[in-house]
């Protein structure tokens, strides 16, 4: 199907200013257009991002797409925004991996693999945004059930919780790296 201009520079100016990633459902509902036409919409402008090789890239992430910057620029980018964002703690990510792969959890579930107090860790990964409250267990006290957010996709650049590794990868990897190690030690 043939596409306006004016149908692609709508689109485009609605990624751009958008704070967080636009569903294909939204775009049509914004456009009026079908779901498919925005589809092939969204694929023409990917292309012409892709041919023309230019410093911005549609990228499909968190359940829906957003406008980046392409990987290679970064060290550009990072001289004018100067980022001062903090890198998660390692008790930070352990226990958002714990939520990730076993969520909704609670944080007395959390708090039980873990082994240690993770009350601090889970308030400073909800004011994040890396974490949400998404229900309560049945029980008593009822407590909160914990999952992660949209903008923990978005932070890892995840389409969806689909995509994280498989566990039993990383027990693999330490498997290999320890034999590397005890390789090294006799030799």
């Amino acid at each position: 199907m043939l596409f306006s201009e004016e149908l692609l520079g709508a689109m485009e100016c609605l990624l751009f200013v958008a704070h967080e990633p636009l569903s294909v459902k939204r775009l049509a509902e914004i456009l009026e257009l079908k779901e498919a036409e925005v589809e092939e919409l969204l694929d023409m402008l990917s292309g012409e991002y892709e041919k023309s090789g230019r410093g911005i890239q549609l990228v499909e992430v968190a359940g829906g797409y957003q406008v980046c910057t392409r990987p290679e620029f970064a060290a550009y980018v990072e001289k004018l925004y100067k980022p001062q964002t903090q890198a998660l703690s390692r008790a930070a990510l352990e226990t958002l991996a714990i939520i990730a792969y076993k969520q909704p959890i609670t944080r007395a579930e959390v708090e039980q693999i873990r082994g240690v107090k993770v009350d601090g860790v889970i308030n400073t990964l909800m004011e994040k945004g890396l974490l949400e409250e998404v229900g309560r267990k049945e029980g008593p006290g009822r407590p909160i059930l914990y999952g992660t957010s949209n903008k923990f996709l978005q932070h890892f650049g995840l389409k969806s919780l689909d995509e994280l590794p498989d566990p039993e990868d990383f027990v693999a990897e330490a498997g290999d790296a320890e034999t590397a190690v005890e390789e090294g030690e006799s030799r």
